[in-house]
């Protein structure tokens, strides 16, 4: 995962990078181009003025001829030379490359020349003029480095820009981030977020308002609905199990009418748990129980043994417990009593017969493990409704029940399958 202005600036960065590398040869091209016509201006200038010298001399042929000699001598990069006609109709600029001969290395040097006609007395007179041009290496080396430099000044600036625009930039942004990462839908408090004045933001605030409002109604009318179908489904499954249990009391029913009626029992009585269960499902996250008693949990995991203990011995369970040393935490007695319960029934139901369960608490966790034939999804594991094994009397919200009781009470519920044992731990 990168930050989104370090996924801006990375792009950015190589695309000043790939301009800054294509300026060089244009700067180099630029450069190379003004210098050259400045050499032309120069060597210009040189032929103009010499031409002017000389005639402002007003020297006699035979010692203007001299002087040229004496000129060509000691000047090696100029020439003039004595023309019959002049058959030029412009100067001529050319660049030339050749050694240094006075040097002890020689080198390869450009030279930037013009090739002119003046006239010195009258007379045409080719002046050709040479000035060395910088080498190109250098000043390709020279731009390059320049160019590295301004790079790295570029870069190092963005770094600090994007910090401290980040800081203030994206304040709102990350002030809001961690408004939503607190938001808790069973509270069903608004969020009130920070004013700005960046457009987007504000945009993004008002749809953030929207949704959250749309949401909490959503929640606090499906929250209602449970609430109260599961409230006024009590009675009448309540008075229809009281004229069953009347129905099966009568003498005069068959033995086929009694198998039905006993059938539509069990059926009902399985539906009252499941409603029952669903409403407690619904006070767990409308969080209608106080977490404040101080509970001995020795006493209700022993409270939990004798009561379930007519089902260990349908099953011929052979059960362990560790209950020595005395645990309190703080929490709901009464949410404790079932999600206890509800890990020791889990246990009874997913062990096979002349299986055994342990069951240890620690000054931390409790922990209660079982024989069993292989994992559990655990995919599905705390889903309402889901089936993790064949027993059909189960309402399928033992686990997610005990999954709501550890999270209301800021309890975590851990499952794992070792040694053909299935082992779910409490840690408080």
């Amino acid at each position: 995962m990168k930050p989104l202005l370090s996924k801006t600036t990375k792009p950015f960065i190589i695309y000043v990078l790939v301009i800054l590398l294509m300026s060089i040869p244009v700067y180099y091209f630029i450069v190379d181009t003004i210098w050259q016509n400045e050499l032309d201006e120069h060597n210009k200038t040189i032929a103009e003025k010499t031409a002017y010298e000389f005639n402002h001399l007003k020297l006699s042929d035979e010692a203007l001829n001299e002087s040229i000699k004496l000129w060509n001598s000691i000047q090696p990069e100029t020439n003039i030379e004595k023309l019959k006609f002049n058959s030029r109709k412009r100067d001529e600029y050319f660049t030339i490359e050749k050694a240094e001969t006075f040097s002890t290395e020689p080198e390869i040097e450009r030279y930037r020349c013009l090739e002119k006609v003046v006239y010195i007395n009258n007379q045409p007179f080719l002046f050709t003029v040479q000035t060395n041009i910088e080498e190109s290496r250098e000043t390709i080396a020279a731009i390059a480095l320049n160019t590295a430099f301004f790079f790295a000044i570029i870069v190092l600036g963005l770094l600090v820009l994007n910090r401290r625009l980040s800081a203030v930039v994206w304040h709102p942004f990350r002030n809001t981030l961690e408004k939503l990462k607190n938001f808790n839908l069973n509270h069903q408090i608004k969020i009130e977020f920070e004013k700005t004045d960046t457009t987007e933001f504000e945009e993004l605030h008002q749809s953030l308002s929207k949704l959250i409002e749309h949401s909490i109604s959503v929640y606090k009318t499906q929250k209602e609905f449970t609430e109260n179908a599961s409230h006024e489904l009590q009675t009448p499954l309540a008075i229809i199990k009281h004229k069953l249990d009347i129905l099966l009391q009568n003498e005069d029913l068959t033995s086929k009418q009694y198998e039905i009626v006993e059938d539509i029992n069990k059926a009902l009585t399985r539906s009252s748990r499941i409603n029952k269960n669903l409403l407690l499902l619904a006070k767990i996250e409308n969080s209608q129980f106080d977490t404040t008693e101080n509970i001995l949990l020795n006493n209700a995991v022993r409270q939990s043994i004798e009561l379930l203990e007519e089902h260990f011995y349908q099953k011929n369970i052979k059960v362990e417990s560790s209950l020595e040393v005395e645990v309190f935490v703080n929490g709901n007695m009464s949410l404790t009593e079932v999600l206890i319960n509800n890990l020791i029934v889990n246990a009874i139901r997913h062990t096979p017969q002349n299986g055994f369960i342990d069951m240890k608490l620690m000054n931390t966790s409790f922990q209660i493990a079982n024989s069993g034939t292989g994992k559990l999804n655990e995919d599905f594991l705390f889903k309402r409704f889901s089936r993790l094994s064949a027993d059909s009397n189960g309402s399928g919200l033992g686990l997610s029940i005990i999954y709501e009781i550890c999270k209301f009470q800021k309890w975590k519920i851990n499952y794992k399958f070792e040694n053909s044992q299935h082992i779910f731990t409490v840690d408080f």
